[in-house]
């Protein structure tokens, strides 16, 4: 089983600001191979062929086992390391991100290339919606028309999702399940059905949950 980790909604993310006349534009999204990370460097290239510089960092697995980034002709570790730090001090993974600069005329130095392509990146991170992903085991439950109404409402009232439902001479939901609850959760269904249902083991499958930060710095996810 992997354990759970942050990345971001499946929707590209876009942020823009402009630091001594050079415009920065941070454009990240979640992806799940290389080729996939590199094709979409590809496109934000394309999308700003006149940009000076194009930096890029991407990670991958829950683990982070790939961490691959380019300074694309800015000066040595003054951005696509410090926007890699960026991206590991946030835990995020499966995730790319294109810091597309149009230079402004203003020399910014060392220190200052590193605060403007890790602050910008930090505050486009902070604005993006975050989601923590979660392997779960989803669960077939058969049950009879009579008791479908209370098996929901107690599969509600214990935020459990309804992944799916179909209608036959019974009624089978498919249900998402923390795999190390799976013998409580079937213990409490044949308790509410009086025994009167079937749970069948389908497969493992992910669930996202939006990703909070709260005010004491300690990270917690809304279920």
């Amino acid at each position: 089983m992997v354990e759970p980790y942050i990345t971001i909604a499946p929707d590209t993310f876009t942020f823009e600001q402009v630091l001594k006349k050079s415009r920065f534009i941070v454009d990240l999204k979640r992806v799940s191979s290389e080729d996939e990370a590199r094709d979409f460097i590809a496109s934000i290239k394309k999308l700003h062929p006149k940009a000076n510089h194009h930096v890029w960092a991407y990670t991958l697995g829950p683990n982070m086992e790939v961490q691959r980034a380019s300074d694309d002709g800015e000066p040595s570790g003054t951005a696509a390391g410090p926007m890699l730090e960026v991206i590991k001090n946030n835990e995020l993974h499966d995730i790319v991100v294109v810091q597309t600069r149009y230079f402004g005329g203003i020399k910014l130095g060392a220190g200052g290339l590193i605060r403007a392509y890790a602050g910008t990146l930090a505050q486009a991170v902070e604005a993006a919606q975050r989601v923590e992903r979660i392997e779960q085991l989803l669960v077939a439950i058969r049950v009879d028309y009579a008791q479908l109404e209370s098996l929901q409402y107690w599969l509600t009232q214990n935020a459990y999702l309804t992944h799916d439902i179909s209608y036959a001479e019974q009624v089978t939901l498919q249900v998402a399940v923390d795999q190390n609850v799976f013998d409580q959760f079937e213990q409490d269904i044949l308790e509410q059905t009086k025994g009167r249902t079937q749970l069948i083991k389908i497969a493992p499958t992910w669930i996202e949950v939006p990703y909070l930060r709260s005010v004491n710095g300690q990270t917690r996810t809304r279920r």
